[in-house]
């Protein structure tokens, strides 16, 4: 139950049971069951948590229901709800440490890593709290004037009303705020399910929550798994909007279970994303930035870039610059500064992830470096940079969610364009080039929803983010993330000339 040396508020938040976060107080789980979560660096259970079901999530999709007819949160001043997701914000920094060494207990990621995550969540709080009083309406009445019948004419803006946010176990608290802090700015209550993998932080975060002044009922908690608890809340009648991020196949299924009351749905799903090397690249860039393109998080990023297009001049030595790169990065659990590659969230992602590796050799790919699992506890696989593969391999189609790059040589523009974008995905893409007018124009016939040009995987609250294709629905982060829990109503005045009084 020990972490790499432990931080000792760490270790007492572990121990335990962990309930579920309802109405602003901690429950049991209806069912008076618990499921463990497990360290993936060692396979050893460190916590246990209440486990979420159906009654549990009807019991907090009510407490959120209630909350929002009662307009305990944006029924609040607009100031008021700013100032409290700004003290949210001072808090996390606060408890920064801490919320980055509980997601690398129970997700693995390295400490500096999960730092810089912490982060981003503090940026996206205060971002989305400056924006709470800057959400306003039109006033159309110049548009649709007429002589004939006097009118005036405004838009409202209002919150979508309860939301159903389902996280995943690669980024666990910085996927729950990039959610919560726009369904928080727009005047939203949420019923939060964590991925069952990695609920700790978010538990935490409850507390940190109550201590910010959010009113009981606005953020419910419910870990639990997928078939049951996250089921249930994309289900429940009483949910008008979801938000999830994890594989695009449990994203087909969201949307087919949302039709049958057209909740709103936002995904934020799986990709295959290119990145592309020409020839004019500077080398000190693009080889550690494509190495940590598809490296960084054990390669468990849902824009990673693993495919790998190098201009043929250069592509001998961009492979064996990537490929001593990864030998280079150190193995081990995220507690240890040394660490660069944690371990994968666990024993059946580990074993996913090594049959790729097979499949790949079977189908006639060269491993260049890695090709293996690493270590004899843990879930450790070693960072894998394939050449002499083709379009039709399933480790260039399919997305493998580790850290496996698959290499391809091109030299015409208009191919290296196309094997770019043959792909279902469309989620992030990257080019490295000294060339301004070749990354603007590349850049324009990529189909995907983040380029990165001479460098990768740069977010910012203030940047929308998402996908094309199967890659996704809607946008997070910017304007574009809090429009997604809103709807905007019209309102027409039909003015009378002659009441004068």
């Amino acid at each position: 139950m020990a972490l790499h040396d432990p931080n000792p508020q760490v270790s007492d938040y572990l121990a335990g049971t962990h309930q579920l976060f309802i109405d602003g107080a901690w429950q049991d789980a209806s069912s008076g069951e618990t499921f463990e979560v497990h360290d993936p660096a060692t396979g050893r259970c460190i916590a246990r948590v209440a486990e979420g079901r159906a009654a549990d999530i009807d019991r907090a999709v009510a407490a959120a229901r209630r909350a929002f007819d009662e307009r305990r949160w944006h029924g609040l001043p607009p100031e008021r709800r700013a100032d409290i997701l700004w003290k949210l914000a001072e808090l996390f920094e606060r408890e920064a440490r801490t919320l980055a060494e509980i997601d690398v207990a129970d997700n693995g990621m390295p400490i500096a890593f999960a730092e810089w995550m912490v982060g981003s969540t503090i940026a996206q709080l205060k971002y989305y709290a400056g924006m709470i009083t800057k959400v306003t309406g039109r006033n159309v009445s110049p548009s649709i004037a007429s002589d004939a019948v006097p009118m005036h004419a405004y838009t409202s803006v209002e919150p979508v009303g309860v939301a159903g946010i389902i996280i995943p176990w690669n980024g666990p608290i910085g996927t729950l705020i990039i959610k919560l802090a726009p369904a928080l700015a727009a005047g939203c209550c949420v019923v939060v399910k964590p991925a069952e993998l990695t609920p700790l932080s978010a538990l935490y975060a409850a507390n940190l929550m109550n201590e910010a002044g959010v009113p009981p009922g606005v953020v419910n908690i419910v870990p639990g798994f997928g078939k049951d608890a996250g089921q249930s809340l994309v289900d429940h009648a009483d949910v008008d909007k979801i938000s999830f991020t994890g594989s695009t196949e449990t994203g087909k299924a969201i949307v087919r279970s949302a039709a049958a009351n057209l909740k709103r749905v936002t995904l934020e799903l799986g990709g295959k994303s290119p990145v592309i090397v020409f020839d004019d690249a500077d080398p000190d860039i693009a080889i550690p930035g494509a190495a940590m393109g598809i490296f960084a998080n054990t390669g468990q990023v849902c824009f990673a870039g693993s495919r790998l297009f190098v201009q043929k001049k250069s592509y001998d030595k961009v492979v064996a610059g990537i490929s001593d790169f990864a030998k280079s990065l150190t193995i081990g659990k995220g507690m240890d500064p040394a660490s660069q590659i944690g371990p994968l969230i666990s024993a059946g992602q580990r074993d996913k992830v090594a049959s790729y590796l097979e499949t790949g050799v079977r189908e006639g790919a060269e491993i260049v470096t890695g090709g293996s699992t690493h270590g004899d506890h843990g879930f450790f696989v070693q960072p894998t940079v394939f050449a002499n593969v083709d379009a039709s391999m399933r480790i260039v189609k399919e997305e493998i969610f580790g850290p496996v790059l698959v290499a391809t040589p091109v030299d015409d523009m208009d191919d290296l364009v196309r094997m770019a974008n043959d792909t279902r995905y469309g989620l992030g893409a990257g080019i490295y080039t000294t060339s301004v007018n070749k990354a603007h124009l590349v850049a324009q016939k990529l189909r995907a929803g983040n380029v990165w040009i001479n460098g990768y995987g740069v977010m910012h609250a203030a940047m929308p983010f998402g996908g094309f294709r199967e890659s996704g629905w809607g946008r997070e982060n910017g304007l574009e993330g809090i429009s997604a829990f809103q709807e905007t109503k019209s309102v027409f005045i039909t003015l009378n000339e002659n009441d004068r009084a």
